[in-house]
């Protein structure tokens, strides 16, 4: 298939408001896809390659940009085969390597195929076409019932592989199979687990480890295990290829959390976690498949029942079953204590909604905030080009200096991204590159899920998934967090 007919779709796609006609628009072309390119075309749709991070960043990218061809020759399994390429050239010169692949990609497209490879490489794809809208699409395309093209791309964790099957008429009846990565459920999320509760009515309400989520299957002497984004983390995790090993089932699918614990039992940072995987273990909190049989479908208490005749209760993550709002926040409270994030309140009689944020899980956790004041902000690139928008945040030294702890540039709206720009560069004091250096006067409120140990800030800590809150114009620099306080929340 010819790449400027994607690039084309895409473009109309983005100026068209109704979901209906975005649908119409995906399925006419994915009606002439060989289902063998589904899968690419599907992921350049998304804006999400199927090669997943290739090592490019947007420096490479910059630099890559040559003239653009007159008209549109290039064909998207061409594109496919230049991904695979930078997704294996590593190593000593392997960035100039890279840009000599991207520039000859490059000279042979045209102006709007080279501005939405850009895009899709560095996920800044923005034509209102998400996964969901896209699986709609297939399905029109293919002539099969919608519900069950998401379930077959939720079961094989690939909506490009699904696409596939379906545009070749194969069937679309499959079952969850070990070995396979699914897409794993998702919470939303509630302010405390007695509002949760409200909305799941009976529910188990379990700890919230903060770990990284592990997916383990099993199927005879073979274990594999992979993150929440599908990657075979097999290798990093001995310690929970071992446990799943030596489960009493010649199959299994297992969902759960790797987690690292210190000598008195308590969880070790996050950070430390994810640097030492080869000693953590592991917590599970969910079983999609038994022996042949898959449960994903079963209600939560009935998986919970087998999960807990299957695995060491030692194995299982800490949980109670109510419908009581007090007894969920004393829980909730409980688990905070023990050094954890919080809890997940699950409906008793939720399926196992693979790949889906579904109401009947939710998250509760503390959100922690500081007031921190803006040192600097870069200048964007993609669609935030020409607004100032990574924020450089410092809290309040003991000498009233202020000490570098972190960046963001998540919770900004175009609103808010165009009155920093104005406000900030009034405050400019220096430029550096793409950084432009201020009076640190503006006080920015940032939430955050907590901070880590890192040598990269004179703080010696950096925040973890900050974002903007809003602005305090009511507030001086003065008034700021303490460098303190942030070290505190460690």
């Amino acid at each position: 298939m010819d790449y400027g007919a994607v690039v084309q779709v895409s473009a109309a796609v983005a100026a068209t408001p109704q979901r209906s006609a975005k649908i119409a628009l995906l399925a006419d072309l994915l009606r002439h896809v060989p289902p063998g390119e589904a899968p690419i075309v599907v992921g350049y749709l998304v804006g999400e390659p199927r090669q997943g991070r290739i090592g490019v960043g947007w420096a490479t990218l910059r630099d890559a940009r040559v003239e653009p061809a007159a008209a549109s020759t290039v064909q998207v399994a061409e594109i496919d085969g230049v991904l695979d390429r930078l997704a294996v050239t590593t190593g000593s010169g392997s960035q100039r390597a890279k840009e000599e692949l991207l520039v000859a990609l490059m000279e042979r497209l045209t102006a709007d195929e080279q501005v939405h490879l850009v895009r899709t490489m560095t996920g800044e794809m923005r034509q209102g076409a998400n996964d969901g809208v896209v699986a709609e699409a297939v399905a029109k395309a293919a002539g099969v019932p919608s519900a069950a093209l998401r379930r077959a791309a939720m079961l094989l964790g690939d909506l490009g592989a699904a696409a596939a099957r379906a545009l070749a008429g194969d069937d679309l009846d499959i079952g969850l199979t070990p070995l396979v990565a699914v897409q794993p459920m998702l919470a939303t999320t509630s302010v405390s687990a007695s509002d949760a509760l409200v909305a799941t009515g009976p529910a188990s309400v379990e700890w919230k480890l903060d770990g990284m989520r592990v997916q383990a299957h099993k199927a005879g002497d073979r274990v594999r295990l992979f993150s929440r984004g599908l990657n075979d983390v097999t290798a990093a995790l001995p310690n929970v290829v071992a446990v799943v090993a030596a489960l009493p089932a010649a199959s299994v699918v297992l969902d759960g959390e790797s987690l690292g614990l210190d000598e008195d039992g308590r969880p070790r940072r996050f950070q430390d976690t994810m640097s030492g995987l080869d000693t953590t273990g592991a917590f599970f909190f969910d079983v999609l498949h038994v022996d042949g049989a898959s449960l994903i479908d079963e209600p939560l208490s009935a998986r919970s029942s087998v999960l807990r005749t299957l695995v060491p209760p030692s194995l299982v993550l800490p949980s109670i079953q109510t419908d009581d709002g007090v007894v969920a926040d004393a829980f909730a409270e409980e688990a905070v204590r023990a050094g954890h994030e919080g809890v997940v309140v699950k409906a008793l009689d939720s399926p196992y909604q693979a790949g889906r944020r579904g109401a009947t899980w939710r998250k509760v956790k503390p959100v922690h905030t500081l007031d921190l004041v803006v040192l600097a902000a870069e200048w964007g690139h993609g669609r935030r080009t020409g607004w100032l928008s990574n924020l450089h945040l410092g809290a309040r030294g003991a000498d009233g200096s202020f000490v570098m702890v972190g960046k963001t540039f998540k919770g900004l709206t175009d609103q808010l991204l165009q009155w920093q720009t104005v406000e900030l560069q009034a405050l400019a004091i220096a430029t550096e590159g793409i950084t432009v250096h201020v009076r640190p006067e503006m006080v920015v409120e940032i939430a955050l899920d907590g901070v880590q140990v890192s040598r990269r800030y004179p703080g010696g800590v950096a925040l973890r998934f900050a974002r903007v809150r809003r602005y305090r114009p009511d507030k001086a620099a003065g008034e700021a967090d303490t460098i303190e306080r942030v070290q505190g929340l460690l």
